[in-house]
């Protein structure tokens, strides 16, 4: 399997040509967290041959972002979890952060953080949000990226600032309140065209108002699921989070958006996979959802 994740900055990231638009593939770091708890009602005699655990139970997994132009746009989608210092010393070894975040992976290809003119959130969750905001010279909390504007969905905002949340600390007010006094938000409800060529369409179930990402151009599309089918390990349809909210809502949607994906002959994008980042999607003689993971 060609790997496309967890490569920490290179100044030769994979990239994907759609039409006009052109992808980067950019690790944003990467984190454990507990094998139990990604697979929810799943047992680990069945999940541990899909994926590798630590000693603590613990699975790696990817924070892959996206640098998307197109239309004369520079767009990022997903931040990873940000700085490694922004997180307790307790916290850095519960969940093993990489020392590298999204901004030196953008470094490595010459991009600056005030070049980036969108950030496209899936969700609020420290693993995706966090690299949204940077500790400046006086210790505050600010945008990360100061020029760009920062698409969430309403509903997503609405639960984060709340705190509606299966785990009381993944929507952390650093990653937050600094976006809001920024005035630096463009919020959507449902399904919107942010750019030609891309779009976000509402994937709930991991939260109730995460937003997956499609990408169209030429003859390809490829969908980020976000959180809807974090990796390849959780294809399967009871394959779930016990961190979602909704668990019978990702079940469902996920084979909806599967179902069509493969009507469509669409790529799938699973930005949290250890190993490779985009898939191909077929079945198998029995029927079953088959992914093999695919070139850019």
């Amino acid at each position: 399997m060609s790997r496309t994740a967890r490569l920490g900055p290179t100044n030769e990231p994979p990239r994907l040509q759609l039409g006009d638009m052109r992808i980067t593939i950019l690790d944003g770091g990467h984190l454990w967290l507990d094998g139990g708890a990604m697979f929810g009602i799943i047992p680990k005699p069945l999940w541990s041959r899909l994926t590798e655990a630590d000693e603590q139970n613990r699975i790696p997994l990817a924070m892959t972002c996206f640098l998307v132009e197109t239309d004369g746009k520079t767009i990022l989608v997903e931040t990873g979890s940000g700085l490694r210092s922004k997180y307790h010393e307790k916290e850095q070894d519960i969940f093993r952060f990489a020392d590298h975040s999204i901004v030196d992976s953008l470094a490595a290809i010459g991009i600056e953080p005030d070049q980036i003119d969108l950030v496209i959130l899936t969700h609020l969750h420290f693993d995706h949000a966090g690299g949204g905001t940077t500790v400046d010279t006086k210790g505050a909390f600010t945008p990360a990226f100061p020029r760009a504007k920062y698409v969430v969905q309403q509903g997503e905002w609405d639960d984060a600032v709340s705190g509606h949340a299966v785990m009381t600390a993944t929507y952390r007010t650093e990653n937050l309140a600094p976006l809001e006094a920024a005035g630096v938000l463009s919020m959507v409800k449902g399904t919107a065209e942010i750019e030609p060529g891309v779009s976000v369409r509402p994937t709930p179930g991991h939260t109730r108002h995460q937003q997956g990402v499609v990408f169209s151009g030429g003859e390809r599309t490829v969908v980020l699921p976000a959180d809807l089918m974090p990796t390849s390990a959780h294809l399967g349809l009871p394959y779930n989070m016990a961190y979602d909210l909704l668990p019978f809502e990702n079940m469902v949607n996920k084979e909806g958006l599967l179902d069509e994906c493969l009507a469509k002959g669409w790529q799938l994008a699973l930005g949290q996979d250890p190993q490779s980042v985009l898939f191909d999607l077929s079945r198998d003689e029995k029927g079953r959802f088959r992914l093999e993971a695919a070139q850019p």
